[in-house]
């Protein structure tokens, strides 16, 4: 009698009423799932669909080995961009085929993390395919689950760079022809080309079989990045029931009959990538790797201590392409530093760079800044009537309005802010140069606000603009646009007489 029967004759005898079948959800999975509003116990994905049983794959083994706290997962647009509502790690959610770039940006900031890449075919292997191909091939230490139903799914059903030959999709209703939509992009050959990446492997959900050896390659691609090995990138062939108008049963099939002959099923890559030995570049200080002056190297130069009046304040310059509107904003950000505040400076203009449309939004603070974005600032600086016209609205209730002009429309004298009047351009026709309002403007702004002091922003005009001709109308444009906001505060508290000239 063998060893295994021995054992066997010894254990006792186990009924099938014996058996308990108990089935739970992972704990890397939130409790409820909040995108629904009933049902939150089920995901919304489509019945079938492949992405389900992926996120059970990979949640089991993150459970199984210990991740869970260490775990950033990176979803961009696509079906996959829901995950940080069933996920309970960290989750960043960012654009369109960007995922490799900020799994990259993440990974290197926090070399500690285990930062995955979720990505469909439609976002990996089309809009992504410069991210993915340059993250393989620096070896980024991150790793890539790439779902692929060779189908745009949650937009509509276009055909994808991995849609088959022979096959129908929205943009392509005589099916996919090599000679004018080309052949299928097949990544994970393609990657392995390369010499950087540690791990590729193509795997399918078309039966319980490969769906085991998913399993494990999608929980050997995260112990490559636990142990630090190197880039690991596992493909899932998955069906799209929906999409493909298919019974989900026969969309597993259809995998295993027409997209495994068209992918073939394989280890591509499986080594320790060999990187040729290298010399540690010097240490350097962030201050010095961006040649910023420490407050030390800055104390020669201006160094103003200024109250500023406000924990942030928040400026929205528009107007049209060559009136300086950027240039102001810019002039506003470097001011800001100089006196130590946290800024932001966010451009937005048309592909008209002169005489189009254009505004950038700023944020000078005492606290760190969360988002550049200006919805309703504080202060409106509007250089023409129709980005008063525009803007005007946004400002929020008891702000600040500055328009280049002598008066506001009738029909805009209602706004919810104060305004102020400079007509800028006039006084920069008379000091010599139209190209000076927008300082006019600085200087009005300076003296009505008092956000920053006179001498940085002088010292910065200095630096920034460094055309002599222009030097001395600086000087003068930032003086005049103070001296008439201090004659509009004079006149506002002098009574005058009938007839009193402007």
């Amino acid at each position: 009698m063998s060893e295994d029967t021995a054992v066997c004759a010894i254990e006792p005898s186990i009924k099938d009423s014996d058996l308990e079948i108990v089935h739970s959800k992972s704990p890397v999975f939130y409790d409820v799932y909040e995108r629904k509003s009933d049902l939150q116990h089920q995901t919304h994905y489509c019945p079938g669909c492949g992405h389900g049983v992926v996120h059970k794959l990979v949640a089991e083994a993150i459970q199984d080995l210990g991740l869970q706290d260490r775990t950033i997962f990176v979803s961009p647009v696509g079906c996959s961009v829901f995950a940080y509502y069933y996920f309970d790690l960290g989750n960043v959610q960012v654009a369109h085929g960007r995922a490799p770039a900020a799994a990259t940006g993440i990974k290197r900031s926090c070399p500690d993390k285990i930062v995955i890449s979720y990505q469909g075919d439609g976002d990996l292997a089309a809009i992504g395919t410069a991210e993915i191909l340059h993250a393989a091939n620096r070896g980024e230490k991150i790793t890539v689950f790439f779902v692929n139903n060779a189908i745009y799914g949650m937009t509509g059903g276009q055909m994808a760079p991995t849609t088959l030959v022979g096959q129908k999709s929205s943009t392509s209703p005589w099916g996919r022809r090599p000679s004018n939509e080309g052949f299928p992009l097949r990544m994970c050959e393609l990657l392995a080309t390369l010499e950087a990446p540690a791990y590729i492997e193509r795997v399918a959900l078309s039966d319980n079989k490969n769906i085991m050896k998913a399993r494990r390659a999608i929980r050997k691609a995260l112990e490559y990045q636990r142990d630090g090995v190197g880039f690991a990138l596992v493909e899932i062939l998955s069906p799209c029931p929906t999409i493909w108008d298919m019974d989900p049963v026969v969309a597993r099939k259809w995998v295993a009959e027409k997209m495994i002959p068209a992918f073939p099923l394989n280890v591509f890559r499986d080594r320790k990538p060999e990187t040729p030995a290298e010399q540690a570049p010097p240490q350097r200080s962030i201050t010095d790797l961006l040649e910023i002056q420490t407050e030390e190297a800055q104390k020669p130069a201006i160094a103003v201590k200024h109250q500023h009046p406000f924990e942030q304040m928040t400026i929205k310059i528009a107007g049209f392409g060559g009136q300086g509107v950027l240039l102001l904003g810019q002039l506003l950000t470097e001011a800001g530093m100089r006196e130590s505040l946290e800024v932001s400076w966010l451009p937005s203009y048309g592909p008209e760079m002169r005489s189009g449309s254009a505004h950038c939004h700023v944020c000078l603070s005492k606290q760190r800044i969360g988002s550049p974005l200006v919805q309703h600032p504080d202060v409106l600086i509007a250089m023409n009537e129709i980005s008063l016209r525009k803007f005007a609205p946004q400002i929020r209730e008891g702000g600040l309005v500055i328009y280049n002009g002598n008066a506001v429309p009738a029909d805009l004298e209602s706004l919810p802010g104060r305004v102020l009047c400079v007509p800028a351009s006039e006084i920069a026709d008379k000091i010599g140069s139209p190209k000076v309002a927008n300082i006019v403007i600085l200087g009005a702004l300076l003296e009505e606000t008092g956000c920053l002091d006179f001498a940085t922003a002088t010292g910065t005009i200095a630096d920034k603009i460094k055309k002599i001709a222009l030097a001395e109308m600086n000087r003068k444009a930032l003086q005049a646009g103070r001296r008439f906001v201090d004659n509009e505060l004079a006149e506002e508290h002098t009574p005058q007489p009938d007839g009193f000239p402007y």
